[in-house]
């Protein structure tokens, strides 16, 4: 597909105002994704969903909102059954989850619900009205904001993201023999298209200092030459600014990523960034400009570290299917396996939504994702969360 012309020129132009007629790749990958009238994020239709360019767990029925409405009520009942209780939804996508969880909590957990605020932090206007049709029968129960508009130290309640920490910019960096370079992306030689890289000196001192912040030595011979991988500042400053608003609670993040030590191996020597089209992906961020997604995965040692900087304790960490194992999901595939009906359309029903809940856990996909669970203010009664314990075997 030809690149939204739009954004197109719009990077063109950032390139050519730049005094050295080059923009970091972090920057390339904040416009390609979110600029305000025609980053992919903002201005596409359906991007999420079968019918978009990737599915989220969410996509797959209404089971993954619904098991962490048992976390949430879980996390409200540990904050000793405050009056008001903030659920602080950032990157809400078709509002899939919120629809889920608002349910669940309402029909299931009523006294949690009436001390409910619902909140979603979304910078797509096309997602936020997605999100407020699909809220509808919770009008008035739901609220969108940006997350600076939410006063530091005021949050009592539980911040939390589905896939959104995979999609904030990253730095693309180099080891070279000369030592640490950046990626930088310039305007193609014989045509005006934002797809050449260039390395030169890194933007900012961050860079260099991450490394030493994850406990990753750039020195050790594995990162030869040629080593290429990405740094995330981004995301601590996000980590940063969510940590500084909440007065008591949780921060949980589902999303794929690794610890350090994983993120930066002699085998991963390309680093991870991947872009998806169409649910197919490649790594050639500079194709379908404005009409694909960008991503990296998750340096989850990064977001630990940080969040331990902000007054934010670890509480644990553990895979998706782990996580939703300990909330439940196991009991609703033992009473699917109990279906016993005589009508082929009920049985191809239930074969249907085991197969969802089986992606749902799958290690090999969603399954292996990872859930950070971080507290702050707590009681160490609050601090053992269902979800983090070892489900039952089945």
């Amino acid at each position: 597909m030809p690149h939204n012309p739009d954004l197109y020129r719009v990077l063109c132009d950032r390139i050519h105002q730049s005094p050295q007629g080059r923009i970091t790749f972090a920057e390339f990958m904040e416009l390609a994704l979110y600029h305000p009238q025609s980053g992919y994020y903002t201005t596409k239709d359906a991007i999420l969903g079968f019918e978009g360019d990737f599915v989220t767990s969410a996509h797959l029925g209404h089971d993954f909102g619904e098991l962490l409405a048992v976390q949430f009520a879980e996390m409200w009942d540990h904050l000793d059954r405050p009056n008001s209780f903030s659920l602080v939804e950032m990157g809400a996508g078709q509002g899939l989850i919120a629809a889920d969880a608002l349910g669940a909590l309402q029909n299931h957990f009523p006294e949690c619900f009436a001390a409910l605020s619902y909140q979603i932090v979304e910078k797509s206007d096309r997602l936020r009205a997605a999100q407020a049709q699909r809220l509808l029968p919770w009008d008035g129960r739901v609220t969108w904001l940006d997350l600076e508009d939410i006063p530091d130290d005021s949050t009592i309640g539980c911040f939390f993201t589905n896939e959104l920490v995979d999609a904030l910019p990253v730095h693309q960096v180099v080891m070279t023999e000369s030592g640490l370079q950046e990626v930088y992306v310039t305007l193609a030689d014989r045509a005006e298209s934002p797809r050449q890289e260039v390395l030169a000196p890194p933007s900012t001192p961050r860079l260099a200092d991450y490394f030493a912040f994850v406990g990753i030595d750039l020195a050790d011979p594995q990162y030869a030459p040629g080593y290429r991988t990405e740094v995330h500042l981004a995301a601590l400053d996000w980590m940063k600014t969510v940590a500084a608003k909440l007065h008591q609670g949780y921060v949980l993040t589902v999303d794929y990523g690794y610890p350090a030590s994983r993120y930066y191996s002699r085998a991963r020597s390309q680093g991870t960034l991947q872009c998806y089209y169409q649910h197919a992906h490649h790594d050639n961020p500079y194709s379908h400009l404005g009409h694909q997604d960008i991503t990296a995965h998750v340096n989850f040692t990064a977001l630990e570290h940080q969040g331990e900087q902000c007054e934010l304790e670890t509480l644990g960490a553990t895979q998706q299917g782990m996580f939703l194992m300990a909330l439940g999901l196991g009991d609703r595939l033992a009473a699917l396996g109990q279906i016993q009906a005589s009508d082929p359309t009920t049985v191809n029903l239930a074969i249907q939504r085991r197969d969802k809940l089986h992606q749902l856990i799958n290690p090999m996909g969603l399954g292996n994702f990872v859930v950070l669970v971080q507290g702050k203010g707590l009681p160490p009664a609050a601090k053992t969360l269902k979800g983090l314990t070892v489900p039952p075997l089945m």
